[in-house]
């Protein structure tokens, strides 16, 4: 008798990302020394920053109102009463060798944000609800370039404080997250809110947002966690999904080994595509907080909060669904339309000055997208405001010219502006529409070419692609194209 099979186990991953978000305040959290990225290092500090004897900090309070709204659009509860606390943190980039943070009463707790996940072959679009265990205040360390070579000794590190005390949010997700693809769509989601809101570029490539993600496995069906490791050192989404694949990959291989998972944060290589060993993960313990000395507790009344509530833009998720459920859009020009607020307002004011909006919709996402990612421009530097998208969309809806002259016209618009109609008017660009006058076009364009005619009516039936090109090129493209497909199949069917 053979023996069965053993049975594969299925494993799942747990995953939870802790968000640094830098605040685009024009200064400091707790100083007025600048925000700005990119001086020339040590140039943006000061006593405070430096924790010189005898300074004490102050709250900017433009980071305060950040944190709160941040808080509100990802649906969590603003503590009325929370406090600063002091993270002992002994390394090169901070200079008090403490860095000031919160962490038993956080300015927010308990929210959550929605995630779209869309399948590659199908192209559905399913949601989930990811869970936000709270967000807080702290401030930034400095930077530290490491330089020189190990192989020959010589080998050294300088810091910069520049970005000591820059403010930071940082937001810690729930475990909900189970792939690599969720959690680079939740980094994702939360760099569109932060941008709508204002209070942060998200710039992952300047540091303004960084993602270290907590993972681990577990046989599906378990519900004790596996041991989590983190990872840092990912500056961009894919990063973010490539090594959250990898590290599953390298754990489930572990465990079926029989091989231990150690607790440790590892760092992601890009260039050899995997994860390795930094340090062992320090525990809170290892920080020693307690409440900070120098600066008193924060208490939010509920008239502010609620004020700062009412000042909340419409945030990306209510956006795509509206733009669905109310402008009949579908869930992938939803997404890009959504996706930056500016485009998002082009396009609300473009459907305010009475365009359809699929058609204004599909001009945004394809001929103007192309032409802002090739010229490196924004949405608001472009010639063609609003309001003239929207009239020539009524231009084509209308009929008086059809897509090949709209996009004729695209390029000056884009560069110059101006009133689509008045260079329909200019140039004498409108659309031919009578039937007789199509007829007679025919009718001359068949005359004109009588060997692909018989062709045609020998079998070669591609040969109409030809007619259409010649009918449009003696019109200049103005010439209605359903109209002349109506009028001239039945002079190419008709028996000689």
């Amino acid at each position: 008798m053979t023996a069965a099979a053993p049975v594969k186990t299925e494993y799942e991953a747990v995953i939870g990302l802790e968000t640094h978000c830098q605040l685009s305040t024009e200064t400091k959290i707790f100083s007025t020394s600048s925000t700005v990225f990119g001086a020339d290092p040590n140039t943006h500090i000061d006593p405070v920053v430096m924790g010189m004897p005898g300074v004490l900090p102050v709250l900017n309070q433009r980071v305060l109102e950040y944190a709160v709204k941040a808080g509100l659009a990802l649906n969590c509860e603003i503590a009325p009463y929370s406090k600063f606390d002091r993270k002992q943190y002994f390394y090169p980039d901070l200079p008090k060798n403490y860095q000031i943070s919160q962490f038993d009463l956080p300015i927010a707790e308990h929210g959550w944000l929605e995630i779209e996940l869309e399948d590659k072959k199908t192209k559905a679009v399913t949601r989930k609800r990811i869970g936000i265990t709270r967000l807080h205040m702290e401030e930034d360390a400095g930077k530290l370039v490491h330089g020189g070579s190990s192989l020959s000794g010589s080998t050294y590190s300088l810091v910069d404080f520049n970005r000591a005390g820059v403010p930071l949010i940082e937001i810690v997700s729930e475990p909900d997250l189970r792939s690599g693809q969720e959690a680079a769509e939740y980094a994702q989601e939360l760099r569109r809110i932060v941008r709508y809101l204002g209070v942060s570029d998200g710039n992952m490539q300047e540091g303004s947002l960084r993602c270290d993600v907590n993972i681990s496995v577990r046989p599906v069906g378990r519900e004790q966690f596996g041991t989590k490791v983190e990872i840092k050192n990912m500056n961009s989404f894919s990063a973010i999904q490539k090594a959250i694949e990898y590290e599953i990959e390298r754990q489930i291989a572990a465990v079926e080994a029989g091989e231990p998972i150690y607790q440790e944060t590892r760092l992601w290589e890009e260039g050899n595509q995997r994860t390795i060993s930094m340090r062992l993960k320090e525990g809170s313990s290892d920080y020693r907080y307690f409440p900070e000395p120098d600066l008193p507790p924060i208490e939010v009344s509920v008239a502010q909060r609620e004020a700062w509530r009412e000042a909340l833009p419409e945030l990306p998720a209510q956006k795509r669904i509206r733009y669905e459920t109310k402008m009949g859009l579908s869930a992938y020009d939803a997404r890009v339309l959504a996706d930056d607020r500016t485009i998002a307002e082009y396009f609300d004011a473009t459907v305010a000055a009475d365009a359809d909006p699929k058609l204004a919709a599909n001009w945004i996402t394809q001929d103007i997208a192309a032409y802002l990612n090739n010229e490196k421009l924004t949405i608001d530097q472009i010639g063609l405001k609003p309001e003239m998208l929207a009239e020539m969309v009524q231009l084509i809806s209308k009929g008086t010219i059809n897509n090949k002259v709209g996009k004729e016209m695209l390029p000056e618009l884009l560069t110059q502006g101006g009133s689509p109609a008045a260079i329909v008017e200019a140039k004498g660009l409108s659309q031919i529409s009578d039937p007789e006058q199509i007829t007679a076009i025919i009718d001359e364009v068949l005359a004109a070419n009588p060997d692909e005619l018989a062709k045609y009516r020998a079998g070669k039936k591609k040969l109409q692609g030809f007619f259409v090109g010649q009918i449009m090129k003696q019109t200049n493209g103005r010439v209605d194209p359903k109209l002349t497909n109506q009028l001239l199949m039945p002079k190419l069917n008709a028996e000689p």
